[in-house]
């Protein structure tokens, strides 16, 4: 067994690990820290992993927590894998990391779009971006990977492969996003709280969202992002646009899709526009694409599940990549209906 360690384990994407690991063949979940939660049962804080996790305790981080393990998931805020990369890279462990440390590789960028100094910029040549889809071999041969954020595998997923064909302009990019509510986290909010999102849609923010930086970076151009949240708890649904580069049949953009990704095990296109239902409690990612003649546009749409492909999914896909395991060894491609 590959004895594992999960930083901020008590959250909703701790959670989505536990859930997976829980019948993953070779990945073992040795260490669950959660320092908000310390002391206290996975029961108590994750009752639906109970029967799983019997008896399993929380812990609080410390450097002498990592003697014995291999792996490292680390779903802590921004800012904190800054503080832990080194003592698990250092001990020869190998690093999963969701949070935004190391996704950019240029530290002024991260400064830009975080608002603050990069405090191991030494470190990000050592990290590559975790889109399996974009960088598999890459990640095989890697000691740490940067997950990639839910907003952007969803964009990167539905845009880059005609960005790459040349069929829309990079510099024209549009990504209109809705996310289900467990993506703000597990922390109490008025603006993620019952009363406030039932039966409402609202956009946040306008023109800075921080996941507009990885989407530029992996698309090569300039990208307008407007996420917002949607009344459910679970999944992604961005709507993307781009100005075509010259008229084209109507299918041309989804024929793309289905020639990029023919081999992959989680992307499906389809012709019909996907929901977020069809994706829900899975690690797959549903695309389809359109060209529109009458406004010159593609249209490129894909849905995910925001703490599966965008997050604990993705993070599981990579180690089995990193550890040369079965790719889609304790993931579903099949999503949970209705």
């Amino acid at each position: 067994m590959i004895r594992t360690a999960i930083l901020g384990a008590s959250g909703y994407v701790g959670g989505e690990l536990l859930r997976l690991l829980s019948t993953h063949p070779v990945l073992e979940a040795t260490r669950l820290f959660g320092d908000s939660k310390a002391g206290q049962e996975v029961a108590a804080v994750h009752p639906h992993v109970a029967p799983a996790y019997p008896g399993k305790i929380f812990e609080r981080f410390d450097d002498v927590s990592l003697d014995g393990l291999d792996l490292v998931f680390a779903a802590l805020p921004h800012g904190e894998s800054q503080k832990i990369a080194h003592q698990v890279l250092d001990r020869g462990l190998k690093l999963v990391d969701l949070g935004a440390d190391f996704r950019l590789s240029d530290p002024q960028d991260y400064e830009r779009w975080y608002g603050e100094v990069h405090r191991a910029p030494e470190l990000l040549g050592e990290f590559t971006y975790g889109i399996p889809e974009l960088r598999r071999d890459e990640i095989r041969s890697a000691r740490a990977v940067a997950a990639a954020g839910c907003y952007p595998t969803a964009a990167i997923l539905a845009l880059k492969p005609l960005a790459d064909a040349g069929l829309v302009d990079p510099a024209s990019l549009i990504v209109n996003a809705a996310s289900g509510v467990s993506g703000a986290g597990r922390g109490l909010k008025e603006s993620t709280s019952f009363n406030t999102v039932a039966g409402s849609l609202s956009a946040y923010g306008l023109l800075d969202h921080r996941h507009t930086a990885e989407m530029e970076q992996a698309l090569g151009g300039s990208v307008l992002f407007t996420p917002h949240l949607a009344p459910m708890a679970r999944g992604i649904l961005a709507t993307c646009y781009g100005t075509a580069t010259r008229d084209m049949a109507a299918d041309e953009p989804l024929d793309t899709l289905r020639s990029t990704y023919a081999a992959e095990p989680f992307v499906h296109v389809t012709a019909d526009p996907p929901a977020t239902k069809w994706v829900a409690g899975s690690n797959a990612a549903h695309v389809t694409a359109r060209y529109d003649k009458r406004t010159g546009r593609v249209l490129a749409i894909c849905t995910i599940d925001n703490l599966g492909k965008g997050a604990a999914g993705q993070m599981i896909q990579c180690a089995n990549l990193i550890f040369g395991l079965e790719e889609m060894a304790g993931l579903s491609v099949c999503g949970v209906y209705p």
